[in-house]
Protein backbone atom coordinates (compact mmCIF):
# COMPACT_ATOMS: atom_id res chain seq x y z
CA UNK A 1 0.00 0.00 0.00
CA UNK A 2 0.89 3.77 -0.43
CA UNK A 3 -0.97 6.62 -0.72
CA UNK A 4 0.11 10.41 -0.25
CA UNK A 5 0.73 10.34 3.45
CA UNK A 6 2.88 7.34 3.14
CA UNK A 7 4.99 6.50 0.45
CA UNK A 8 6.86 2.83 0.44
CA UNK A 9 9.56 1.53 -1.52
CA UNK A 10 10.64 -1.79 -2.11
CA UNK A 11 14.27 -3.01 -3.08
CA UNK A 12 16.86 -5.64 -2.96
CA UNK A 13 15.13 -6.96 0.78
CA UNK A 14 14.54 -3.31 1.54
CA UNK A 15 11.63 -1.15 2.46
CA UNK A 16 11.36 2.22 2.96
CA UNK A 17 8.55 3.85 4.63
CA UNK A 18 8.45 7.55 4.26
CA UNK A 19 6.24 9.99 6.43
CA UNK A 20 5.10 12.31 4.14
CA UNK A 21 3.22 14.80 5.19
CA UNK A 22 5.99 18.05 5.49
CA UNK A 23 4.01 20.73 5.10
CA UNK A 24 3.04 19.52 9.03
CA UNK A 25 6.17 18.18 10.30
CA UNK A 26 4.94 14.35 9.58
CA UNK A 27 2.56 14.94 12.35
CA UNK A 28 0.13 11.67 12.27
CA UNK A 29 -3.63 11.72 13.09
CA UNK A 30 -6.00 8.75 12.96
CA UNK A 31 -5.65 8.75 9.35
CA UNK A 32 -2.23 8.58 8.75
CA UNK A 33 -1.98 5.92 12.06
CA UNK A 34 -4.30 3.78 10.31
CA UNK A 35 -2.55 3.44 7.14
CA UNK A 36 1.06 3.42 8.97
CA UNK A 37 -0.57 0.43 10.50
CA UNK A 38 -1.45 -1.23 7.44
CA UNK A 39 1.37 -0.77 5.89
CA UNK A 40 3.38 -1.95 8.37
CA UNK A 41 1.56 -5.30 8.59
CA UNK A 42 1.25 -5.67 4.72
CA UNK A 43 5.35 -5.29 4.78
CA UNK A 44 5.46 -8.17 7.48
CA UNK A 45 3.54 -10.88 5.47
CA UNK A 46 5.88 -9.73 2.43
CA UNK A 47 8.42 -12.77 2.06
CA UNK A 48 10.96 -10.30 0.28
CA UNK A 49 11.47 -7.55 2.80
CA UNK A 50 14.56 -8.33 5.15
CA UNK A 51 14.48 -4.74 6.64
CA UNK A 52 12.19 -1.96 6.92
CA UNK A 53 13.56 1.88 7.04
CA UNK A 54 10.84 4.50 8.77
CA UNK A 55 12.14 7.91 7.01
CA UNK A 56 10.25 11.09 6.91
CA UNK A 57 9.99 13.82 4.59
CA UNK A 58 11.06 17.65 4.64
CA UNK A 59 13.14 18.85 7.77
CA UNK A 60 11.23 17.38 9.92
CA UNK A 61 11.33 13.56 11.24
CA UNK A 62 7.51 13.99 13.33
CA UNK A 63 6.35 16.73 15.20
CA UNK A 64 4.07 14.02 17.07
CA UNK A 65 0.27 14.29 17.51
CA UNK A 66 -1.48 16.39 14.61
CA UNK A 67 -2.86 20.21 15.67
CA UNK A 68 -5.95 19.80 14.07
CA UNK A 69 -6.11 16.35 15.14
CA UNK A 70 -6.12 17.13 18.57
CA UNK A 71 -8.30 19.92 18.77
CA UNK A 72 -11.06 17.51 17.47
CA UNK A 73 -9.64 14.89 20.70
CA UNK A 74 -10.41 18.16 22.92
CA UNK A 75 -13.64 17.87 22.58
CA UNK A 76 -14.40 14.34 23.05
CA UNK A 77 -15.66 12.67 25.61
CA UNK A 78 -13.54 9.88 28.33
CA UNK A 79 -14.31 6.64 26.28
CA UNK A 80 -14.05 8.76 22.71
CA UNK A 81 -10.55 9.60 23.46
CA UNK A 82 -9.79 5.94 25.05
CA UNK A 83 -10.93 4.66 21.21
CA UNK A 84 -8.41 7.33 19.97
CA UNK A 85 -6.02 6.59 21.93
CA UNK A 86 -5.58 2.74 21.21
CA UNK A 87 -5.45 3.58 17.36
CA UNK A 88 -1.94 5.05 18.35
CA UNK A 89 -1.10 2.07 21.23
CA UNK A 90 -1.80 -0.24 18.19
CA UNK A 91 0.56 1.74 15.86
CA UNK A 92 3.20 1.68 18.59
CA UNK A 93 2.53 -2.18 19.27
CA UNK A 94 3.11 -2.75 15.41
CA UNK A 95 6.29 -1.16 15.10
CA UNK A 96 7.33 -2.69 17.49
CA UNK A 97 6.57 -6.26 17.66
CA UNK A 98 7.41 -6.24 13.66
CA UNK A 99 9.75 -9.73 12.96
CA UNK A 100 11.69 -7.91 10.94
CA UNK A 101 14.44 -5.26 11.87
CA UNK A 102 13.39 -1.75 12.01
CA UNK A 103 15.83 1.47 11.42
CA UNK A 104 14.42 4.58 11.89
CA UNK A 105 16.05 7.36 9.68
CA UNK A 106 15.72 10.56 11.21
CA UNK A 107 16.77 13.46 9.37
CA UNK A 108 15.31 16.02 11.63
CA UNK A 109 13.41 16.92 14.55
CA UNK A 110 11.30 14.79 16.77
CA UNK A 111 8.35 15.64 19.25
CA UNK A 112 6.12 13.64 21.18
CA UNK A 113 5.09 10.24 19.42
CA UNK A 114 7.82 11.01 17.14
CA UNK A 115 10.08 10.02 20.06
CA UNK A 116 8.11 6.77 20.18
CA UNK A 117 8.37 5.74 16.76
CA UNK A 118 11.96 5.97 17.11
CA UNK A 119 11.95 4.12 20.15
CA UNK A 120 9.92 1.39 18.83
CA UNK A 121 12.81 1.16 15.78
CA UNK A 122 15.63 -1.44 16.74
CA UNK A 123 18.29 0.59 15.03
CA UNK A 124 18.12 4.68 15.31
CA UNK A 125 20.09 6.84 12.88
CA UNK A 126 20.14 10.87 13.35
CA UNK A 127 21.62 13.73 12.00
CA UNK A 128 24.00 15.56 14.18
CA UNK A 129 21.42 19.24 14.02
CA UNK A 130 18.52 16.95 14.99
CA UNK A 131 16.46 18.02 17.93
CA UNK A 132 14.09 15.65 20.49
CA UNK A 133 11.60 16.40 23.33
CA UNK A 134 9.36 14.31 25.13
CA UNK A 135 6.91 17.43 25.34
CA UNK A 136 3.50 16.54 26.65
CA UNK A 137 3.62 17.74 29.60
CA UNK A 138 4.12 21.40 27.82
CA UNK A 139 0.69 20.84 27.16
CA UNK A 140 -1.02 19.34 30.62
CA UNK A 141 -0.80 15.99 28.81
CA UNK A 142 1.63 13.03 29.36
CA UNK A 143 3.35 10.59 26.94
CA UNK A 144 1.11 7.45 28.33
CA UNK A 145 0.93 5.79 25.23
CA UNK A 146 4.52 5.69 23.87
CA UNK A 147 6.17 5.61 27.37
CA UNK A 148 6.23 1.64 27.52
CA UNK A 149 8.51 1.77 24.46
CA UNK A 150 10.53 5.36 25.55
CA UNK A 151 11.48 4.05 28.85
CA UNK A 152 12.88 0.68 27.27
CA UNK A 153 14.69 2.80 25.00
CA UNK A 154 16.45 5.14 27.52
CA UNK A 155 15.71 4.11 31.42
CA UNK A 156 13.57 4.87 33.56
CA UNK A 157 16.38 7.39 35.25
CA UNK A 158 16.60 9.53 31.95
CA UNK A 159 12.85 9.10 31.34
CA UNK A 160 12.17 10.87 34.86
CA UNK A 161 14.46 13.80 33.35
CA UNK A 162 12.75 14.35 30.10
CA UNK A 163 9.55 13.47 30.55
CA UNK A 164 9.27 15.82 33.37
CA UNK A 165 10.97 18.56 31.88
CA UNK A 166 9.81 18.40 28.63
CA UNK A 167 13.53 20.06 27.46
CA UNK A 168 15.23 19.50 24.39
CA UNK A 169 18.28 17.61 23.63
CA UNK A 170 20.36 17.26 20.70
CA UNK A 171 21.19 14.35 18.87
CA UNK A 172 24.60 13.33 21.06
CA UNK A 173 22.47 13.81 24.33
CA UNK A 174 19.97 11.18 22.39
CA UNK A 175 22.56 8.62 21.55
CA UNK A 176 24.16 8.90 25.19
CA UNK A 177 20.90 8.26 26.43
CA UNK A 178 20.20 5.46 23.82
CA UNK A 179 17.26 6.79 22.11
CA UNK A 180 19.68 6.79 18.75
CA UNK A 181 22.43 4.71 18.42
CA UNK A 182 24.78 6.22 15.43
CA UNK A 183 24.79 10.62 14.97
CA UNK A 184 26.80 11.24 11.57
CA UNK A 185 26.71 14.30 8.80
CA UNK A 186 23.42 14.95 7.39
CA UNK A 187 25.56 13.66 4.23
CA UNK A 188 26.57 10.68 5.87
CA UNK A 189 23.26 9.47 7.08
CA UNK A 190 21.93 7.63 3.54
CA UNK A 191 25.43 5.52 3.72
CA UNK A 192 25.07 4.94 7.97
CA UNK A 193 21.84 3.63 7.47
CA UNK A 194 22.88 1.47 4.28
CA UNK A 195 25.70 -0.28 6.43
CA UNK A 196 23.14 -1.41 8.94
CA UNK A 197 20.58 -2.56 6.40
CA UNK A 198 23.46 -4.74 4.35
CA UNK A 199 24.74 -5.95 7.70
CA UNK A 200 21.05 -7.28 9.02
CA UNK A 201 20.84 -8.67 4.92
CA UNK A 202 24.17 -10.84 5.54
CA UNK A 203 21.92 -12.70 8.52
CA UNK A 204 19.99 -15.41 8.23
CA UNK A 205 16.19 -13.60 8.53
CA UNK A 206 14.70 -16.63 10.05
CA UNK A 207 17.60 -16.40 12.59
CA UNK A 208 16.87 -12.43 13.43
CA UNK A 209 13.41 -12.88 13.40
CA UNK A 210 14.21 -15.52 16.11
CA UNK A 211 16.76 -13.08 17.85
CA UNK A 212 14.48 -10.46 17.80
CA UNK A 213 11.73 -12.28 20.00
CA UNK A 214 14.11 -13.89 22.25
CA UNK A 215 15.74 -10.12 23.25
CA UNK A 216 12.04 -9.02 24.15
CA UNK A 217 11.17 -12.33 25.67
CA UNK A 218 14.47 -12.17 28.09
CA UNK A 219 14.98 -8.96 28.81
CA UNK A 220 14.85 -7.99 32.30
CA UNK A 221 13.32 -12.04 33.35
CA UNK A 222 15.21 -13.10 36.61
CA UNK A 223 17.99 -15.53 35.30
CA UNK A 224 16.64 -18.71 36.91
CA UNK A 225 16.51 -22.38 35.95
CA UNK A 226 12.94 -21.29 33.60
CA UNK A 227 14.78 -18.81 31.24
CA UNK A 228 18.05 -21.42 31.26
CA UNK A 229 15.68 -23.84 30.37
CA UNK A 230 14.46 -21.58 27.52
CA UNK A 231 17.24 -20.15 26.03
CA UNK A 232 18.93 -23.66 25.54
CA UNK A 233 15.46 -25.07 23.85
CA UNK A 234 15.82 -22.05 21.14
CA UNK A 235 19.41 -22.92 20.83
CA UNK A 236 18.53 -26.44 20.13
CA UNK A 237 16.20 -25.85 17.74
CA UNK A 238 17.48 -23.18 15.68
CA UNK A 239 20.43 -25.37 15.34
CA UNK A 240 18.48 -28.55 13.89
CA UNK A 241 16.27 -25.81 11.26
CA UNK A 242 17.05 -25.35 7.86
CA UNK A 243 18.62 -21.97 7.90
CA UNK A 244 20.64 -22.87 10.86
CA UNK A 245 22.28 -26.14 8.63
CA UNK A 246 22.87 -24.30 5.93
CA UNK A 247 24.87 -21.17 7.90
CA UNK A 248 26.36 -23.66 9.67
CA UNK A 249 27.75 -25.46 6.52
CA UNK A 250 28.55 -22.14 4.40
CA UNK A 251 30.97 -21.35 7.29
CA UNK A 252 32.88 -24.71 7.14
CA UNK A 253 33.06 -24.61 3.68
CA UNK A 254 34.22 -21.25 3.57
CA UNK A 255 31.16 -19.56 1.16
CA UNK A 256 28.70 -16.94 1.62
CA UNK A 257 25.13 -19.05 3.58
CA UNK A 258 22.24 -18.96 0.43
CA UNK A 259 20.74 -16.17 2.01
CA UNK A 260 23.11 -13.71 1.79
CA UNK A 261 23.28 -11.63 -1.27
CA UNK A 262 25.50 -8.88 -0.40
Amino acid sequence: MSDDMILTKISGGRATVTLNRPDVHNAFDDVLMGRLIAELQALERNPSVRAIVLAAAGKSFSAGADLKWMQRMAGYTEAENLADAQVLAELMRALNGLSKPTIARVQGAAFGGGVGLIACCDIAVAVDTAKFTISEVKLGLIPAVISPYVVAAIGERQARRYVLSAERFDANEACRIGLVHSVVAAEGLDTAVDEFVSAICANGPDAVAEAKKMIADVARRPIDDGLIMDTAARIARIRVSPEGREGLAAFLEKRKPGWDKT
